[in-house]
């Protein structure tokens, strides 16, 4: 039988919560602010970018990244012949599909319910099982099951896990005591806590980085506090040192009678709850600063004037773009899709040269549409980042 004191505290006393609950009512506070301040048309059109970045910065995490424009490709079903690139690619993408599936699945989901070992292992299930028997193995060549627990003793850096036989009692542990919160603020700061403690536990052989960030992306989802818009993977990724370091002090036995009642350090759990609660305060006002709407226009204006003086092959012609397009794209991107006559008189060009310009937009990407005959929409292509949501994802600029 499991000791589930072993990995207490799983959440911290009263007397040191304070600056906690402060530092989870203004996340909340914030993320509120964020919904408020996004167009549904941008946010439909931003979405899958983010999508892709979240696979890229948690798979960098493990260092088992590609490049952004490499995770395009393979959207595209365009795999590399490199086997080692291809495996990173479908790694990639099989974390998009999983977060899509698994936010729609939990939408309507208490979030305290999203503290279960059924959900743990059904994040590991799918997120390995989309992807080949092959790539399924560890770099010491053992299998990986997808949502299976393990079946062997491991060592996670300093840390060595408890026994196997010890992970399914300590993860429904786990999650008996997260599920218990109440209110907002005990919700946020437990999600930070299970974060850390679910590693500890390390329930699978492998992936468990990943199963935990996706399980913390989808409280917070399940909160309404991301509208699909932040997750903690970003920040975390891009302060990698600190995190892998909060998450190793966080599994050090308890110092002395000052740090908490239970077998490991409430300081150092403690610090690691502030440091992720930070990381996402910080990626909620990243991204408020890029969706600052106010000056969308002039980035769209920056956009046309960069395509319209390097021009580009479509078909048999070259591209043309002209800055009479920037009101009919700036209401697109505002108020939603307007149908094609509607969007060449917006432009105030003529029949020939609007559709010119309306298919040169097309053929770039910013402008998109689901049939021949469908409205056109706004959209935000890999290359087009750098001017519309400059430093959002730096790696996709450099590609």
């Amino acid at each position: 039988m499991a000791d589930l004191g072993k990995f207490q505290p799983l959440y911290p006393e009263d007397p040191v919560l304070g600056p906690l609950l402060e530092l989870a009512a203004e996340l909340v506070a914030e993320c509120h602010r964020l919904g408020g301040q996004a167009g549904a048309p941008v946010i439909h059109a931003l979405r899958p970018k983010l999508r892709a970045m979240n696979s890229y910065y948690t798979n960098k995490i493990e260092g088992q990244h590609t490049r952004p424009a490499d995770i395009e490709r393979a959207l595209r079903q365009d795999f590399d012949a490199d086997a080692a690139l291809a495996k990173k690619q479908r790694l990639a993408i099989a974390h998009m599909e999983v977060e899509a599936q698994l936010e729609q699945q939990s939408g309507a989901t208490s979030p305290r319910n999203l503290f279960s070992p059924a959900l743990v292992r059904e994040i590991h299930g799918l997120l390995y099982g989309k992807l080949p028997e092959a790539d399924r193995v560890t770099d010491e060549g053992k299998p990986i099951i997808p949502g299976e627990y393990r079946r062997d003793d491991v060592t996670a850096g300093r840390h060595r896990a408890p026994r196997w036989q010890e992970v399914e009692e300590l993860t429904q542990g786990w999650a008996d005591r997260y599920r218990a919160l109440a209110g907002t603020g005990a919700l946020l700061i437990g999600t930070a806590c299970s974060h850390q403690r679910l590693a500890w536990i390390h329930p699978f052989i492998d992936g468990n980085g990943r199963a935990a960030r996706l399980h913390a992306h989808l409280v917070f989802h399940a909160m309404g506090l991301t509208q699909g818009l932040w997750s903690p993977m970003r920040g975390l990724a891009r302060t990698r040192e600190q995190y892998h370091a909060r998450l190793s002090n966080a599994d050090l036995p308890r110092r002395n009678d000052l740090d908490g009642r239970g077998q490991l350090s409430q300081e150092e759990l403690v610090a690691f709850a502030r440091y992720f609660l930070e990381v996402c305060l910080d990626q909620v006002r990243f991204m408020r600063d890029r969706l600052d709407l106010a000056s969308m226009k002039e980035r769209l204006r920056t956009l046309l004037l960069q395509l319209q003086g390097k021009p580009w092959q479509v078909g048999s012609e070259k591209s043309q773009v002209k800055l009479e397009a920037l009101e009919a794209l700036h209401y697109i991107a505002m108020a939603g899709p307007v149908e094609r006559s509607r969007f060449i008189a917006m432009t105030g060009l003529g029949e020939r040269t609007g559709r010119r310009v309306m298919a040169s937009l097309l053929d770039y990407g910013v402008l998109s549409v689901e049939s021949s005959r469908s409205p056109i929409a706004f959209a935000i292509p890999l290359s087009s980042l750098k001017f519309l949501f400059p430093n959002l994802w730096p790696e996709a600029e450099v590609d």
